[in-house]
């Protein structure tokens, strides 16, 4: 899964990585550990918009309701997500980017890491990591519109299979436009988007420190890699 992540980039520079043409009014804090529910970037064909991470089932009908299923889907299952009740409606026409600079997992008892170990994954090359995800508006009972999003997920490959068994899905530039575009709603179609080779291409990762799993902390200092002793490992 993912369930926290990296944002150090400016807006500008978000715009200009993924060729957008309006953003809000306001913008979002850098934050480097960030939560589910907390209001994240997403990019929707050329705009970047702002959105609660965690989908909000549309069929909730209290706040309480809301809060409940947004909890629990800040993650969809690229195996399932055209079929679940929760993610099916927008995947087939709700689909967008997340801009990230890295993200973290905490090691399982597969890998070679103690259990439990944070590690912070990111690209080799510095650039912005984009997860694919799909979005909704939900609107309250008080009338307030609210628009949430959920990242999807696959099983995980090469190296990071020896974090984690679960990945975001990431896409090759040349496939950002079909992904997000709401005229493709072919459901086998849409799901051969997210079909690729070698999908930890130029990922690479390190051991972080624990402070990471505190939800009030964040800081440049979260990503620093730090020194382990002789790793741990089941194989």
């Amino acid at each position: 899964m993912c369930g926290r992540y990296a944002l150090s980039a400016a807006i500008s520079d978000i715009a200009e990585e993924f060729s957008t043409n309006s953003a809000p009014e306001l913008s979002l804090p850098v934050d480097w550990n960030i939560k589910p529910t907390n209001d994240v970037y997403i990019i929707k064909n050329q705009a970047i918009e702002i959105a609660s991470w965690g989908m909000i089932a549309h069929w909730s009908k209290s706040d309480d309701e809301a809060a409940k299923s947004q909890s629990s889907a800040i993650n969809a299952r690229s195996e399932s997500v055209h079929e679940k009740p929760t993610f099916k409606s927008a995947f087939r026409s709700n689909r967008c980017l997340l801009p990230a600079t890295g993200y973290y997992e905490w090691a399982s008892e597969l890998g070679k890491y103690k259990t439990k170990q944070p590690i912070y994954i990111s690209r080799d090359d510095n650039k912005l990591l984009a997860f694919t995800g799909i979005f909704q508006s939900w609107t309250s009972p008080s009338g307030r519109v609210i628009q949430s999003v959920s990242i999807i997920t696959r099983q995980a490959v090469g190296q990071l299979a020896l974090v984690h068994s679960r990945m975001p899905v990431f896409l090759p530039r040349d496939r950002w436009a079909d992904w997000m575009n709401p005229k493709i709603n072919d459901v086998e179609k849409i799901r051969s988007l997210m079909d690729i080779p070698n999908p930890d291409a130029n990922l690479g990762f390190h051991p972080v420190s624990s402070a990471v799993n505190s939800i009030t902390g964040s800081g440049p200092e979260l990503i620093a890699p730090i020194e382990l002793g002789e790793p741990e490992t089941l194989f």
